[in-house]
């Protein structure tokens, strides 16, 4: 679409096909033509953002190795400019207070619509 800027966004989950669902309702919301990368843990993910940072991460909470938390923490004090958020399937609020304090800026429940998708990330995708 003309005018609108090109985002490099990683999906972060420990499941391919919820990478691939993440993937899939990001086009369906509306946000088609961005730069996706995926990782299957955080600590990959990390590798990736140290590499090459991405301008948006959708991760997921609970994976091996390094979890979405530790990662955003990784992230923050890295110094890393990046928009970040999770994509999971428990939402309390202890989580909500923990992502929030951590620097998240959303959480999207599982399961979760493309007009989910497109209200909490209008504002974080130009």
């Amino acid at each position: 679409m003309p005018g609108v800027n090109h985002m490099k966004i990683m999906i972060v989950d420990d499941s391919s096909a919820m990478r691939m669902i993440v993937k899939k309702t990001l086009r369906l919301a509306g946000f088609e033509g961005h730069d996706i990368s995926e990782a299957e843990d955080g600590a990959k993910a990390l590798t990736a953002i140290q590499a090459s940072a991405p301008d948006l991460v959708l991760s997921d909470w609970n994976m091996p190795n390094m979890t979405g938390l530790q990662l955003l923490e990784a992230v923050a004090s890295g110094g890393f400019k990046l928009t970040f958020g999770f994509v999971t399937t428990e939402v309390t609020p202890d989580m909500r207070a923990k992502a929030a304090g951590a620097g998240a800026k959303f959480l999207i429940s599982k399961p979760f619509t493309a007009e989910s998708f497109k209200e909490t990330l209008s504002p974080h995708i130009r």
